[in-house]
């Protein structure tokens, strides 16, 4: 059953332009974009050199289209299934104020400027890798749109997703990186982190997802074995995270500390949706987490930068 009402097309580009913004939450890329600039400098680092404007602008390029790709494919994938669920029967394209065609246009634009953007590397590294990976990579986070329809891993899939932003961004600067566990234990924390994140989330759908037949750990497995599954995730998550500050030696003091602080705010993020409370869960899925992404990356990359 379908809950939407037919809103006012939008005319203009710069209308379309800006909703498709906000309706993708663009400032969510701060989740993923901080690894991959960590992942970027640590590279570097591994190198002895810092990174150069150039590759420091490509990642971020990169990850801004790969971004919007994903996100605007999962919002097409998604709009009956969006149309029927009150709690997002007000998107873009479900509500009807961006057409399909635009969002399929846009698609397409993202999926371009992303490769030229990965080509960019090639052009001015001679590092071919980005291009040939790259659309394989964009193959990949399409996929995630469509993971709900036939399994409860979905959660997983998105995770893994993200994680591939620090494994991307470490083959664009420096390939021989990632012969070293570091990048690995990097994209390992991520996708168990966003995966824990990714469950929570899904307990404001719970009841649309049964009866649309739906994937999800909640839904399918029920809210208390969901729950600690993500928090087995986090647990996870925490286990990559000491394990990759303690081979690193570009990172110190200050990292151990910020994975300190990163354990204590998945344990309030945990604790503010104690025995499934909802109500709790903005103030979870955006602030601590992304109090989590900026700490870690932030942190990381100054001691990556003051150790060289």
């Amino acid at each position: 059953m379908t809950l939407t009402t037919s809103a006012e097309p939008i005319t203009t580009l710069s209308g379309k332009l800006s909703t498709v913004a906000r309706d993708i939450k663009l400032s969510h890329t701060v989740f993923a974009l901080p690894f991959a600039l960590l992942a970027t400098f640590l590279a570097a680092g591994w190198a002895g050199r810092l990174p150069g404007w150039d590759e420091f602008g490509l990642i971020v390029v990169c990850m801004f289209f790969a971004r919007t790709f994903a996100m605007v494919v999962n919002r097409l994938a998604d709009a009956e299934l969006d149309g029927s669920n009150p709690r997002t029967a007000k998107r873009a394209i479900a509500s009807g104020l961006l057409s399909k065609r635009f969002a399929s246009s846009t698609i397409v634009a993202c999926a371009g400027l992303f490769i030229l953007g990965a080509a960019g590397f090639w052009l001015t590294r001679a590092n071919p890798w980005p291009l040939i990976c790259s659309p394989v990579v964009l193959a990949y986070l399409a996929g995630y749109s469509y993971t709900k329809r036939f399994t409860w891993l979905c959660h997983v899939y998105l995770g893994s997703a993200l994680a591939l932003s620090p494994v991307a961004a470490a083959l664009a600067i420096e390939p021989g990186y990632l012969g070293l566990a570091e990048p690995w234990l990097l994209a390992g924390m991520v996708a168990s982190w966003v995966g824990g994140i990714d469950v929570i989330y899904a307990l404001q759908d719970i009841e649309h997802d049964q009866s649309l037949a739906l994937y999800s750990m909640p839904s399918r497995l029920g809210v208390k074995p969901a729950l600690w599954i993500s928090r087995g995730l986090h647990v996870l998550a925490a286990g990559c995270l000491f394990t990759l500050w303690q081979l690193s030696p570009a990172l110190g003091v200050a990292f151990g500390l910020a994975c300190a602080l990163t354990l204590s705010l998945l344990i309030l993020e945990h604790a503010l949706v104690w025995r499934s409370e909802t109500h709790h869960i903005d103030i979870a899925f955006l602030t601590v987490n992304g109090v989590i992404s900026v700490l870690l990356g932030a942190v990381g990359i100054v001691e990556v930068f003051l150790a060289l």
